[in-house]
């Protein structure tokens, strides 16, 4: 079993950092190897688009083959997950990664013929999406397994997030920097190598070994033959809305943004506007992660989601470009904040051997709010004014605090009671 760090001393000179967090035993090698097979995220989409794009010469089809690969990616996560928890990492990662970079390879084989049908191009692309490794539950199962202090476990799940968002803010950079020498083809065959060694490197760390959440260790035989329910109740639930409604929020804010520097003739604004946005929340992440005493997950779920939803109003009455960079600032400070207790009360809800699958459901909500959003504001913008536009999009934020609050009851505390599954579509 991995080694662990014992809870730190509570005393006000003691007080660990981010510094504990990686350096806890194994923590560090495997947090990179996660953390590289986590940029192929934000190479493979753009690149994938770009490869059937100039394949097919349509851009009907290649967003059409990418909608299908978010929806294989999106929806399908639980059901990776619960593979995870049902065979432990080591057995069912490296399959799933594998088949994930060998189906891109087949993608790009395809496209480089001339004359491809959509259609076949668009079925290996599902394919690949379906494949996808769920590396981001896995890392905060194994977060667990390293942390028990609840601390350091914030302090660790902070980190993680913060680092992830600025991954997809990485990726299409380097997507950028490798069309000109290898071509869109070359940028997929790069983010499925680096999915492929981030996998590979992760389950080889000694936390992939034994331990609670590991499937080997938390089964007996006939456990392998049926999977528990998932469980979790209120907690559970509670989590989902949240990461369900941040992920609408920021989906819809994508468009917002762009309409408001178009309408305010300043195109070019959109860029840093969106900095704004991510910058703010990893601000906020890691203000939260060094807390070492914040309130409790009860009080900060309603209160980071009723932050984002009234940042979000307020943005939508920004007289011009600077203030509404500072307003989307403003709501990227409780981005970050409301995922990570998110994905914190779901980690502890749930019995080890449900870690990854709670995590999965957390993710796929947020994914599942962001595509709502981004469609949903993209049937408004132009036919209502844009400051209605910002208070339809944060008002899902603003509905889920009351229920929020009625879900106060799990506390922080972890919860296996009986009580009505989220459900699991892998069992």
């Amino acid at each position: 079993m991995p080694s662990t760090v014992s809870a730190p001393p509570r005393g006000p000179s003691a007080r660990p950092g981010y510094r504990a967090v990686l350096g806890a035993p194994h923590a560090g090698p495997a947090f990179a190897a996660a953390l590289l097979g986590r940029l192929s995220y934000g190479v493979v989409p753009l690149a994938l688009l770009l490869t059937v794009r100039e394949a097919t010469g349509s851009y009907s089809a290649a967003g059409a083959a990418m909608a299908l690969f978010a929806l294989a990616s999106v929806l399908l996560s639980p059901v990776r997950a619960g593979l995870v928890d049902r065979h432990g990492p080591r057995r069912a990662l490296p399959p799933m990664a594998v088949l994930y970079g060998a189906l891109l390879l087949a993608v790009v084989a395809a496209t480089a013929r001339p004359g491809v049908a959509p259609a076949a191009v668009g079925a290996l692309v599902v394919a690949a999406g379906a494949c996808t490794p769920p590396l981001g539950p896995v890392m905060r199962t194994f977060w667990r397994r390293l942390l028990p202090d609840p601390v350091l476990l914030r302090r660790a799940f902070s980190l993680d997030g913060v680092a992830e968002e600025l991954l997809f803010v990485t990726g299409p950079l380097l997507v950028g920097l490798l069309l000109p020498p290898v071509g869109p083809g070359g940028a997929v065959i790069v983010g499925a190598g680096l999915l492929l060694a981030g996998a590979l490197l992760l389950v080889a760390s000694p936390v992939a070994a034994g331990g609670p959440g590991d499937a080997d260790a938390a089964l007996s035989p006939i456990g392998h033959l049926r999977r528990a329910p998932l469980g979790g109740g209120r907690a559970l639930r509670a989590a989902v809305l949240a990461s369900a409604v941040t992920g609408l929020a920021l989906g819809a804010l994508d468009l917002m943004v762009l309409a408001f520097a178009e309408d305010r003739g300043r195109p070019e604004a959109v860029g840093w506007i969106l900095a704004a946005l991510s910058a703010g929340s990893a601000v906020g992440g890691l203000g939260l992660g060094a807390l070492d005493r914040p309130v409790s997950t009860a009080v900060r779920l309603p209160l980071f989601t009723a932050g984002l939803g009234l940042a979000l109003a307020g943005a939508g009455l920004a007289p011009g470009p600077v203030l509404l960079g500072v307003a989307v600032g403003v709501a990227g400070f409780f981005v970050s904040p409301a995922l990570t207790t998110s994905y914190l009360v779901a980690d502890e809800a749930v019995a080890p051997d449900a870690r990854t699958r709670a995590g999965a459901w957390v993710n796929t909500a947020f994914n599942a709010g962001s595509a709502v959003g981004g469609a949903g504001v993209g049937l408004l913008v132009g036919h209502l004014p844009l400051p209605l536009c910002f208070a339809l999009a944060a008002a899902p934020a603003l509905a889920a605090v009351p229920v929020l609050l009625r879900m106060r009851d799990f506390g922080g505390s972890r919860s296996h009671r009986k009580s009505d599954p989220v459900g699991d579509p892998a069992a």
